[in-house]
């Protein structure tokens, strides 16, 4: 019997359909790893450029700070002798002793400002400090509120430029938590701190979106 022309039609689109889905199918499976390929040439690509970024950047960051501690070592680091044991049982107060006087802006309380520094315990022992033996490590820059309330008090009235030692009671520094094993509970601490003006602020890289999405998929 012979077939209606709309059947014929009918017939042909559908062979058509299957042909191009198997042929789908098939491209898929060729291409398919060569776009894995292609992605993978495209991260490799990405992550090497970031790579390169981050180390012009760190080698940015690194100049910047020996320039700094060639202009500031001579001058803070006569601070260094200030450390020396002291009375833990005395320090009930917030107390600032000004070593230097500097010319530049003065600072409050809300002030964000670039500081080197040393710490130390009534044991005498320096916890932490900008000093790395003929050097200066990049010096601190702080904002309102990320730092204990003993320097945020502290440094109220200073000038950029000027040296200040503090003595902070307990309650205005780590309080019951403390911090590391040089720092225990309930202890009072004294610091140096010289302010200088703050530095060009020197951008890091970005991650590219495309590594943050790859790299938590390979995390996931």
């Amino acid at each position: 019997m012979a077939t209606a022309r709309s059947q014929r039609i009918g017939i042909w689109i559908i062979a058509i359909v299957l042909f191009i889905g198997t042929l789908a199918s098939f491209l898929a499976l060729i291409l398919a790893p060569q776009n894995a390929q292609s992605d993978e040439a495209q991260i490799t690509a990405l992550t090497t450029e970031y790579q390169n970024s981050f180390k012009d950047y760190q080698l940015k960051v690194d100049t910047q700070a020996a320039q700094l501690s060639a202009s500031y070592f001579e001058t803070f680091n006569q601070y260094a002798s200030r450390v020396a044991v002291f009375n833990a049982t005395n320090v009930t107060t917030l107390k600032t002793e000004d070593l230097k006087i500097g010319d530049g802006a003065q600072l409050t309380s809300e002030s964000s400002f670039t500081a080197y520094y040393i710490g130390w315990n009534p044991d005498g022992v320096v916890f932490d400090g900008s000093i790395d033996g003929a050097t200066l490590k990049a010096p601190f820059t702080a904002q309102p509120g990320s730092v204990i309330t003993g320097w945020t008090e502290g440094i109220n009235g200073m000038n950029i430029g000027g040296v200040r030692e503090l003595t902070i009671p307990s309650d205005k520094a780590y309080g019951e938590r403390g911090s590391g094993d040089k720092i225990a509970a309930n202890t009072p601490l004294k610091f140096v701190i010289m302010t200088i003006p703050t530095p060009e602020t020197i951008a890091q890289p970005e991650v590219p979106a495309k590594l943050l999405e790859y790299y938590s998929r390979q995390r996931n």
